[in-house]
């Protein structure tokens, strides 16, 4: 009975261990290309009143890959609905390794709301470490002031 115990702890150690180093999210497989689906908040609600508190909203893409460039073939913007507001690139955008670039919903757009989120699609010509894509929300008002990200993840097709 003990060994059985011993044996359980062990492979439940084992599990924890390799989802620990994942980390959630995370996506360590390269690759040539991706749709990322990163999700933002162009506000949150603060206090009983569920208050809108207004946040600036920075998407952060960063090429990892220290050898090989990649290429952003799309960045977009929809709101809570889903529904499409805006698109920020009109010709990809290249990165060369451990570059990156930045996109920005300035604090006064609140059109996206709550459930903000963006579509960010990339390539590459070859097997690549894929990019860390993140969107950073910071807000002030009334002396106070909040921040925290949130890290984008692939959108994987039934096709």
């Amino acid at each position: 009975m003990k060994v059985k115990m011993f044996l359980i702890w062990m492979i439940m150690a084992a599990a924890l261990a390799v989802n620990a180093e994942a980390g959630p999210g995370c996506n360590n497989r390269l690759s040539n290309g991706q749709t990322i689906y990163v999700p933002a908040y162009s506000h949150i609600y603060i206090g009983n009143k569920e208050q809108k508190y207004l946040l600036t909203i920075t998407l952060s893409i960063r090429n990892i890959d220290p050898s090989n460039p990649i290429t952003i073939t799309e960045v977009s913007y929809h709101e809570t609905e889903g529904k499409f507001l805006k698109n920020f690139i009109t010709a990809p955008v290249s990165l060369n390794p451990l570059e990156a670039t930045r996109y920005l919903i300035h604090q006064k757009d609140k059109e996206g709301g709550s459930g903000a989120n963006f579509i960010v699609k990339w390539k590459s010509g070859q097997l690549s470490n894929p990019p860390i894509i993140e969107a950073v929300m910071i807000g002030t008002q009334s002396g106070q002031g909040i921040s925290f990200t949130s890290r984008g993840v692939p959108v994987f097709s039934a096709k």
